[in-house]
């Protein structure tokens, strides 16, 4: 048995290597993420190389050898999954700006055999979701890319998913995604061959700094508040945590010490907005991930990020990605909110009428 099969180390995956090659097994749904899939396999590449020895292989497979198309167009032909399994260590779902599957339930079957069968499971970006899917994450902690984070919290509460940007825990490995799998595989080849060759691996790609798992994501408004001060980000993280049952600036500023004016001058001079105008985009950016990323409907999105009135929840959506919340879905529909949000204006007034206390306030 493969020494990442070791049950009694926590996580799993950094057992020291044995002399058997590792087989990891790349399983991508439609519309993956060509950049996770090959930063997952790029260290392992190099790590032989770099070696001379065989230490890993990868293969990549989808159910009956079909065709799969990355989210760039560009087709992958993998092999076909069932004969994998048998010399199998790891099998990763490689998921991209949605998990979609054509046979959900065939690759469901897939991944619980594996399971039954002790492979290490594991899924790049959305690919957690299909993990979920088909209960395999029940007890576990995970990680998914964090425009998806909010859709998963929501379809699967019991589950802990995290911000970081990929998690270890026993036999599960998640990842956010993107250049983060490349993190994550000099995690694994670190703790299974040493530091120095991770550095080298790193070195051949150019790659300055090896992040750990302890770091998190930077994507959405995390990103602008990295150098804000620790009174700005309870705030915002207050914000975050009552998206749906929504409080007024005066309760925020008062839960966490400060003034109303207070409050106001650091959304100003750190956000350039006022904090109404953020707490809405931050309702509004979880209502868009919302919709792009899980089966809600719209009255079930607006009732999500705190609006009881559904017309009233569409008009400020429009007027912020430019767009009816219904037509997001459309094709093509994601780039578009994007570039109106990023174009919006931050200076117009927002509020909303419902029985919670009422956040309008001219920024």
């Amino acid at each position: 048995m493969s020494a990442l099969h070791n049950p009694h180390r926590d996580p799993a995956l950094i057992a020291p290597a044995s002399d058997k090659p590792q087989s990891f097994v790349f399983m991508p749904v439609e519309g993956m993420s060509m950049l996770s899939l090959a930063s997952a396999i790029e260290p392992l590449r190099s790590a032989n190389r770099l070696t001379g020895r065989e230490l890993y292989r990868w293969r990549a497979g989808s159910l009956n050898g079909q065709v799969m198309y990355a989210s760039n167009g560009i087709p992958l032909m993998p092999e076909p999954i069932e004969g994998m399994l048998d010399d199998a260590d790891v099998l990763l779902v490689v998921g991209g700006a949605r998990a979609d599957m054509p046979n959900e339930r065939g690759y469901h079957n897939i991944l619980r055999h594996a399971a039954r069968s002790r492979i290490i499971l594991g899924a790049l970006s959305t690919g957690t979701q299909i993990l979920a899917q088909a209960g395999l994450l029940a007890g576990y902690r995970c990680t998914i890319h964090w425009e998806n984070i909010p859709a998963f919290r929501e379809d699967f509460p019991e589950i802990e998913c995290t911000d970081k940007l990929f998690e270890i825990d026993r036999d599960r490995i998640t990842c956010g995604g993107g250049a983060a799998a490349f993190d994550l595989m000099l995690h694994l080849i670190s703790q299974q061959h040493g530091p120095e060759l991770t550095l080298g691996i790193a070195n051949q790609f150019h790659h300055e700094r090896i992040r750990r798992s302890e770091d998190e994501q930077r994507g959405g408004t995390s990103s602008t508040l990295v150098h804000a001060p620790a009174s700005l980000r309870r705030v915002v993280a207050l914000m975050n945590e009552h998206l749906e049952d929504t409080l007024s600036i005066a309760q925020i500023a008062d839960t966490v010490g400060l003034s109303v004016r207070q409050v106001e001058r650091l959304f100003i001079r750190y956000l350039g907005v006022g904090p109404a105008r953020h707490y809405v985009e931050l309702r509004l950016e979880k209502a868009r991930d919302l919709l792009l990323y899980s089966d809600r409907s719209v009255t079930e999105v607006a009732v999500a990020v705190g609006f009881t009135s559904t017309s009233h929840f569409a008009h400020w959506f429009r007027k912020t990605f430019g767009m009816r919340p219904s037509a997001l879905r459309s094709p093509g529909a994601q780039n578009r909110t994007v570039l109106a949000y990023r174009d919006a204006p931050k200076n117009v007034s927002i509020g909303w009428h419902s029985a919670r206390p009422s956040l309008a306030e001219r920024s």
